[in-house]
């Protein structure tokens, strides 16, 4: 169910036919429609405007099993984490000198395509000293550009990776690297970490979509098959614990020219991979706006009815957990 009001997507916005999970876009049924439409009426009412496209009510709705009223509330977290960090400017303004000298400790970065189309990002937690850190940026700065990453993640990086791949890509493919990481450093960039990662899961849902943990030091697997147990199997279908021997189920979801050489691939990007920004986003041929221009949005659309609009849906009940 598409919005005329909200939908003028700029890049393929729907899956294809062989490959659409329900509750995505493209994949939906009737009570998810109403959901969606609901969700954004209740919005509507509270004086939002903004990120109310369907496939961004679905991806709150997803994250909250299809429940409107805790999606509603976890859009209006979301939203005010915006507004009181001032997102947009920072978005717009935001600049990071310290970046080269951050990675040397902390590399974060998104890099290139897996064979699905999707961004690969890379996190490497093995080097990672807050006390070095300290001397070169503080934890605010580098949890602005978390966010700042996390925007350009939604445009213009995934748009982009949407136009050359000719289908909607909403998530991402990450390899978390555990080389190095030491219990004893834990402690020390515990709050840094819980706060990133409240980021990722209450202001950004649904974007994982496959998660490598590498190097997983000994004794990791075995307390993941117990945490995986307590995760939903959607989440934990996505995620492979591997140690060292990584290279083979990494090539196999990523093409060997788009993995650096650290990770076995064969790519050297020219001043190193970790500060290339190197994928579709940075040719012109798939950059593009997030909508459509107004005036091109106009052409496209059918004549509009004379009849009177159609009545919003009632309230709809979240489907029964159990069911």
């Amino acid at each position: 169910m598409a919005s005329e009001k909200y939908d003028n997507y700029n890049f393929p916005h729907t899956h294809p036919d062989d490959d659409i999970s329900k509750g995505h876009p493209g994949g939906t049924d009737d009570l998810q429609d109403a959901q969606v439409h609901q969700l954004r009426g209740l919005l509507e009412q509270e004086g939002y405007t903004e990120r109310l496209d369907t496939n961004t009510m679905l991806r709150f709705l997803r994250a909250r099993k299809f429940d409107v009223q805790l999606s509603k509330a976890m859009y209006i977290k979301a939203e005010k984490w915006r507004k009181e960090k001032d997102l947009d400017n920072l978005v717009r303004t935001w600049t990071y000198p310290e970046k080269p000298k951050v990675f040397e400790y902390y590399p974060q970065y998104y890099h290139k395509t897996d064979k699905d189309g999707r961004p690969v990002y890379i996190e490497k937690l093995g080097n990672i000293d807050l006390s070095k850190l300290h001397e070169i940026t503080n934890e605010g700065r580098m949890l602005d550009n978390l966010a700042v990453e996390y925007e350009r993640f939604a445009d213009p990086r995934l748009p982009a990776c949407s136009r050359k791949a000719g289908r909607l890509l909403e998530t991402c493919c990450t390899i978390m690297d555990l080389k190095g990481v030491s219990i004893l450093r834990v402690p020390s960039t515990y709050n840094y970490l819980k706060q990133a990662s409240a980021i990722s899961q209450d202001y950004y849902p649904e974007r994982l979509g496959k998660l490598f943990i590498i190097n997983a030091p000994w004794g990791f697997t075995s307390v993941w098959n117990i945490v995986s147990g307590w995760l939903d199997p959607v989440t934990v279908k996505k995620i492979k614990v591997l140690g060292t021997s990584y290279k083979d189920d990494l090539l196999r979801q990523i093409a060997s020219e788009n993995l650096p050489v650290e990770f076995g691939g064969t790519c050297t990007c020219e001043g190193g991979c970790q500060l290339s920004d190197a994928g579709p986003w940075n040719d012109p041929q798939y950059q593009g706006s997030f909508f459509k221009p107004s005036g091109e949005v106009k052409k496209e659309r059918e004549p509009e009815p004379t009849a009177t609009e159609t009545p919003a849906p009632a309230p709809i009940a979240a489907p029964d957990a159990t069911a």
